[in-house]
């Protein structure tokens, strides 16, 4: 009759009535190995042990329990480990005669006669071995562990697997299940958790107080209770980190974490596609830098966008000092738009991706595209920084269509690939350039203001030339992908393969999205002046025309007013959409401007001075030709001899380059009309920039020498015409009632 066993190393059989331990099995051989609690072993095939007449399984072998892993010796100590080693090898010299059970393995000396298997019993060696551990004093057999080896525990131990006896041998106690605390009883747990949920609305105090607000607790709820019943210090430590975690963060940030889980919100989100998560920064750029104007050494601000996918820079600004939010709305256009290629640039940087060819790409964009992914981003992960918090950014995302997820207060966790990212940029490309600063105080070198030689366009032409080149081939190690572990990526073949896998949206923004991501002020257009906006008026011939004479169209909020955008980084213009076609937008130029001239371009910080000084003034900003003699005073005007280099501050110079920066960011970022994009060429050194100003302001000092009236110069006697006369002749006092400044006569 055929049968079916669990057959595995430790399962037991009956047959015939007498128990067998499987302590082998060769399943190529269709064969295993039985051994009784006498010692006995026996090789049978599958087939002998299946038609047996009178075999069952045996007990089943202890099962570990409920709710806990099995321990092994894993979760011993050293000296745990060494007792139990001990203790398995007793076991086998006492089964086999040889401490690592086989003769194959024997040690000097063995078999020892009283346990040598080819003349004792395994009954007689057991019974030897007994002995001998009596024989052992008691303070030694103790610590070494061999204190409770009995004849029947011998008996039991030699029926265990070989790969599970040292388990075996060890003490139950060392690895025994965890009970619960008999000192939390059902008051104390409820003691406990009316403590913990106290202490969330309270400012951040120590363990001794929580410990006394659980006595308070106890006290007053519980009044029957004892006293001394009442955990300790060192118990409420233990069970607060066993229950609520270590809770070292600030109370501020614990609270909405705790708010955060209580609305469902808690896992991690996978991304999976390019685009999915944009991460946005900003870091003080540890270069310093040479300003286009003066060439002096200044600092700036590097603002990167990276895909948490790919881990590729689709974008980047370099700003002078701190960026702004138009700067970041900018990056955010620039992510959706494609890089052209630049001057210098090879065959090797440009589209390389397969499923989309480049030129295609290049027909959509009316360029050479160059090797760096574009899309449209889906979420913008930022932290709590101003220009990042402000309400002109946040229009600007819902522009763009972006779901915005900024990252908690103090967790960098939340954005490490950003934070990583400006740590390789940092070791990889900024720390060979000259004009390194380091990364803190301590760490800078001797004058990295005097090492700078790079300006703004040179070091914006290195880092957008060493992405496309570098950092988008370079090997992510770590940052493989979910559906390849192990597998060796870079940030361009991970945008390949997401293209293969998910295609790719070929959508490429319109160059009006520039003018919807500025920032938009309603305001009434009033006749012969136009509009106002941040103190300034501005106007355009298109506003005298009947239909802007009217009050807007426009319901809501802003009912009856007229939407005008400005760009911060040039309060020369700002642009108005035309209410019948909008895709036509005007330029309105500032009316302090000369008609025949410019002005410097100056931002929002230029213009408050502006402003500040006027109300020194007492004057009121109503008319645009007192504006601009004040504007001429804190900027200058195109060779004024406040500009001069050797006239100019260092402050002021800085301040002078930041805006001519700015303007000229702004500049490039606002579409062109019927402009054909040509291809960026690496700007002139800073020498070269800063010896043009200078030989510009030495022609104006000459032209000032030359257009001046001549006097008429009379040259000085020679020396031998006044040595003529006696040189001890001394002139006489002056006669009295004679003035001091008539002349004297020799006497």
């Amino acid at each position: 009759m055929m049968r079916s066993f669990d057959l595995a190393a430790g399962a037991r059989v009956v047959l015939n009535g007498v128990e067998w331990t499987v302590t082998g099995i060769e399943p190529q051989f269709g064969r295993l190995t039985l051994a009784c609690e006498e010692g006995r072993t026996e090789v049978r095939s599958f087939a002998w042990l299946v038609n047996h007449r009178d075999a069952r399984p045996g007990r089943p072998a202890p099962a570990p329990a409920a709710g806990v892993q099995p321990a092994g010796p894993a979760d011993l100590t050293e000296d745990q480990l060494r007792r139990a080693r001990l203790r398995a090898e007793h076991v086998r010299e006492a089964v086999t005669g040889f401490r690592e059970g086989t003769a194959a393995l024997a040690r000097p000396g063995e078999p020892r006669p009283a346990y040598d298997p080819a003349t004792t019993t395994l009954t007689e060696r057991r019974r030897a071995k007994v002995a001998e551990l009596k024989a052992l004093p008691a303070g030694e057999a103790a610590m070494l562990g061999l204190a409770g080896l009995g004849l029947r525990t011998l008996q039991g131990l030699s029926t265990v697997a070989p790969q599970d006896l040292l388990a075996a041998c060890a003490d139950g106690r060392w690895t025994r299940r965890r009970g619960p605390r008999r000192s939390i009883t059902p008051e104390i747990r409820e003691a406990v958790f009316a403590v913990h949920k106290e202490c969330q609305g309270r400012s951040r105090i120590s363990m001794s107080a929580k410990h006394r607000l659980l006595h308070q607790y106890v006290a007053e709820r519980f009044p029957d209770f004892p006293i001394e019943k009442v955990p300790g210090w060192d118990t409420l430590a233990a069970v607060w980190r066993e229950w609520f975690g270590p809770q070292g963060g600030r109370q501020r940030y614990l609270r909405s974490a705790a708010a955060a889980e209580e609305a469902g919100v808690r896992g991690r989100v996978v991304v999976h596609r390019p685009g999915q998560v944009l991460a946005l920064d900003s870091t003080p750029l540890p270069v310093k830098l040479r300003e286009s104007v003066f060439g002096e050494p200044v600092s700036a601000t590097l603002t990167l966008g990276l895909d948490l996918f790919t881990h590729s820079a689709p974008a980047f600004r370099l700003t002078p000092q701190a960026d702004q939010s138009v700067d970041v709305a900018m990056l955010l256009r620039d992510v959706m738009l494609p890089l052209p290629m630049r001057l210098g640039w090879g065959e090797e940087m440009a589209w390389p991706y397969p499923g989309v060819p480049a030129e295609i790409v290049a027909e959509f964009a009316g360029h050479e595209v160059a090797a760096l992914p574009f899309f449209t981003p889906e979420t913008v992960t930022t932290d709590h920084g101003g220009p990042y918090k402000s309400h002109e950014l946040v229009a600007s995302e819902r522009e763009l269509g972006c779901n915005v997820l900024p990252a908690r207060a103090l967790r960098p966790t939340d954005k490490f690939a950003v934070e990583r990212a400006f740590s390789a940029f940092k070791t990889l490309l900024f720390e060979h350039l000259l004009g390194f600063t380091g990364t803190d105080v301590a760490d800078r070198g001797n004058d990295p203001e005097a090492d700078a030689v790079l300006t703004f366009s040179q070091m914006e032409h290195l880092i957008a030339t060493w992405i496309v080149q570098v950092w988008q081939v370079r090997e992510l190690g770590e940052y493989s992908p979910a559906w390849g572990p192990g597998e060796r990526h870079s940030p361009n073949s991970l945008f390949a393969a997401a293209m293969q896998q998910g295609g790719f949206s070929l959508r490429i923004p319109e160059p009006e999205l520039y003018y919807r991501l500025l920032r938009r002020h309603h305001v009434k257009i009033h006749p012969r002046r136009g509009v106002k906006i941040l103190g300034l008026w501005y106007h355009a011939p298109v506003l005298d025309e009947p239909r802007y004479l009217l009050p807007s169209q426009r319901g809501g909020r802003h009912a009856g007013k007229w939407a005008v955008s400005s760009d911060r980084r040039d309060r020369r213009t700002v642009f108005f959409q035309d209410p019948d076609d909008h895709q036509v937008w005007h330029t309105l130029r500032w009316n302090g401007l000369p008609p025949e001239g410019e002005v410097p371009a100056f931002s929002d910080k230029t213009a408050a001075d502006l402003l500040a000084e006027v109300r020194r003034a007492g004057l009121a900003p109503r008319s645009d030709a007192e504006l601009l003699p004040v504007l001429l005073k804190l900027l200058g005007s195109v060779t004024p001899v406040a500009a001069w280099p050797s006239q100019a501050g260092k402050k002021d110079r800085a301040a002078r380059s930041r805006e001519h920066a700015r303007a000229q960011a702004a500049a490039a970022d606002r579409p062109q009309p019927d402009a054909v994009p040509a291809p960026a060429a690496m700007p002139q050194p800073w020498e070269r920039h800063a010896h043009t100003v200078r030989a510009a302001v030495d022609a104006d000092r000459r032209r000032r020498r030359e257009s001046a009236e001549p006097a008429a110069l009379t040259a000085p006697p020679l020396l031998e015409e006044s040595l003529r006369g006696n040189l001890f002749l001394l002139p006489a006092h002056a006669p009295v009632g004679q003035a001091d400044d008539e002349p004297l006569e020799n006497t």
